[in-house]
């Protein structure tokens, strides 16, 4: 059997008996591998160390500046290879799409270990950023939108399961970074390239694990006494929406905006999370750290249980509580920090990040209550976009806003307190999106003998 063969549609489809919960497990190990984006953070210091070694020589190593667009350039690429491809990768199903999934990211590794090699800063860009990217992109969607038809009874719990090993990647690519690194290190190398080939070698073997463990359920199957029930009071659309219908409904706008403003007010902390604690606090850069994988731990424990917790409550009022919750606890950090208690800092960050990460598992569900699970990997992946606009977003306010005021006079301690009720009222702006969404008109509902055709956007 060809290679193509092994890898078609036909040949993922579930047989009678297959039990769903094989499912989460393949999702999980490919979310734990693309998610080592969140610790590439361990690979900034020694990337400008290249030719120095034990320090950055100006002119001849790279900065940090520099180093940091690899980052951005990668989830950039998610978000628009996710909208792309999306189309492509319900046709083809998960197994193809994630063993493309791993071809570019493991081959993006590859490349970006070349371009440390040669010290050619455009090949990282090219291959951890942008082939790394899709990688990503196409890793996120597949497993997720496959999880949603298994698990029709409890579709937030099934996501979050899924995404949770997304959030997760840092705990294990951060500190499996830096102990390869420091293996590999010698009187000639920082041991980069090293870590990034190993790296690519052992994320490509578990990848493949979830890509041929993984299956679809067949036409019509249904999981043993569920029945479907219309529960409006949940606003959900009773009915599927083609993905070049859903994408110019109002209902669409406003869930990309409510991602995008969630994301960007959690994303700015998340990615800042050392420093501002050693600034508001004045904790040394051992303490930063720890605080920083505490957040890391809430923010993928927050995924499992936010998520979950949707499918009692409704994504809605789930949501509700993000925005309204959220935006009262940035709002009490500046408190936190003009009573000097890092306690209490310490409870409202992982509290907020919790919900950042309950946010990104929610959405999948909520987009499969809004338009049904027929496109929904594509339509998810042009959703994602507002998490490329959010990655720029977030880190270029908490940047700008605390180094500004910093340069007028105020102390580093206090600098970030405007960005924190900046970060509150963005939450407030998500919160009026959210209460605004309702269910897709059914002028917009897809039927069997209906074409695709354009449509404009839902008053």
């Amino acid at each position: 059997m060809s290679v193509h063969g092994l890898l078609d549609r036909r040949r993922t489809i579930a047989p009678p008996g297959f039990n769903r919960w094989l499912i989460p497990p393949a999702a999980m190990a490919v979310h734990l591998c693309i998610g080592e984006v969140y610790g590439f953070s361990v690979f900034n210091v020694p990337l400008t160390r290249l030719v120095g070694l034990t320090r950055s020589i100006p002119g001849s190593d790279w900065t940090i500046p520099e180093v940091g667009w690899i980052y951005s350039i990668a989830l950039i690429m998610l978000g628009l290879s996710a909208a792309v491809l999306g189309r492509w990768v319900e046709r083809v199903g998960p197994r193809k799409t994630i063993v493309a999934s791993a071809v570019c990211f493991c081959g993006g590794l590859g490349l970006a270990a070349v371009g440390v090699a040669v010290h050619r800063i455009g090949l990282l860009y090219l291959g951890y950023g942008v082939l790394g990217g899709i990688g990503m992109g196409l890793g996120y969607i597949a497993p997720v939108s496959t999880l949603v038809k298994w698990f029709p009874d409890r579709p937030g719990m099934a996501t979050g399961l899924a995404i949770m090993g997304f959030g997760g990647g840092a705990l294990i690519g951060a500190p499996l970074g830096v102990e390869l690194m420091s293996y590999f290190k010698s009187d000639g190398s920082v041991g980069v390239k090293e870590a990034f080939l190993v790296m690519a070698v052992a994320y490509g073997l578990f990848m493949l694990f979830g890509a041929f463990t993984i299956r679809v359920p067949a036409a019509g199957w249904r999981p043993e006494g569920y029945v479907p029930a219309a529960r409006p009071g949940w606003h959900v659309t009773p009915a599927d929406v083609h993905v070049e219908v859903a994408w110019k409904t109002l209902p669409f706008w406003l869930l990309w905006a409510v991602l995008c403003l969630n994301v960007t007010a959690g994303i700015g902390i998340l990615g800042q999370a050392s420093l501002i604690c050693q600034d508001m606090f004045g904790v040394s850069a051992t303490v930063g750290g720890g605080f920083a994988g505490l957040l890391s731990l809430f923010n993928m424990g927050g995924r499992l249980f936010w998520s979950s917790a949707s499918d009692l409550t409704g994504r809605k009022a789930i949501y509700g509580v993000f925005f309204l919750l959220g935006a009262c606890l940035y709002a009490l950090i500046p408190t936190a920090q003009a009573s000097h208690s890092v306690g209490l800092f310490i409870l409202l960050t992982a509290a907020i990040i919790s919900m950042y990460g309950g946010g990104f598992a929610t959405t999948p569900a909520y987009l499969r209550d809004l338009f049904g699970t027929m496109h929904l990997g594509a339509i998810h992946g042009r959703l994602i976009t507002a998490w490329s606009m959010a990655a720029v977003l977030g880190p270029q306010l908490v940047n700008y806003i605390s180094t500004d005021r910093i340069d007028h006079g105020v102390p580093r301690a206090e600098a970030y307190n405007a960005t924190m009720y900046v970060m509150a009222g963005l939450l407030l702006a998500g919160l009026a999106c959210n209460l605004l969404i309702r269910p897709v008109d059914e002028r917009f509902h897809h039927r069997e003998a209906d074409s695709p055709k354009p449509a404009s956007v839902e008053a």
